[in-house]
């Protein structure tokens, strides 16, 4: 599965039979927007004050690493809902 934006040259149809001869099977995303993405719904809204003004690399992993299965599936749930 591959999840992307609808960016124009993610969607052009060269792309989207590429994508299919690859074998890939596209997920649908929703267009731009804090309110409606699903990586910014829940995950970047908590990871933004936790990464502010540290080492990116070794503070992600850090944020990924510090929260619980429950964090996670609070966050699909939170899509679910929607």
């Amino acid at each position: 599965i591959l999840l992307h934006d609808n960016a124009r040259p993610h969607v052009s149809q060269f792309t989207i039979r590429k994508i299919h001869e690859l074998g890939y099977e596209t997920l649908k995303h929703p267009p731009y927007s804090p309110d409606l993405s699903p990586t910014d719904c829940h995950f970047f809204k908590h990871s933004d004050n936790f990464l502010r003004e540290k080492i990116f690399h070794n503070t992600f992993v850090e944020f990924i690493n510090s929260r619980t299965p429950d964090f996670y599936c609070n966050g699909i749930g939170t899509l679910v809902k929607r």
